[in-house]
């Protein structure tokens, strides 16, 4: 049987996140007191530095804008999807 992996909750992998970004405690005491591998506690706090930008970012909605090219990416795809399923049914005759 295989092992099931815990989830955890985006207000709790910030925390971690946060308390690793202060340096106070080292990675391997973090996760001892948390009790998380510390190669995740890496990862959090990789993810909270790479989107810390996107917090400041009010004049744009990058996520809604992102939603909304790929819906139409979608809808693009399942149109010539179509059109080339009809055209090579057309050219099997």
């Amino acid at each position: 049987m295989g092992k099931k992996r815990k989830k955890y909750s985006s207000e709790f992998k910030a925390k971690v996140a946060l308390a690793a970004l202060k340096n106070e405690e080292t990675t391997a005491e973090l996760a001892q007191r948390f009790g998380v591998h510390p190669t995740m506690i890496s990862g959090w706090k990789r993810s909270l530095l790479e989107g810390a930008a996107d917090i400041f970012d009010k004049g744009r909605s990058s996520r809604k804008q992102t939603d909304e090219k790929i819906d139409e990416l979608h809808r693009q795809i399942g149109k010539l999807k179509v059109e080339n399923d009809f055209l090579s049914r057309k050219l099997d005759f």
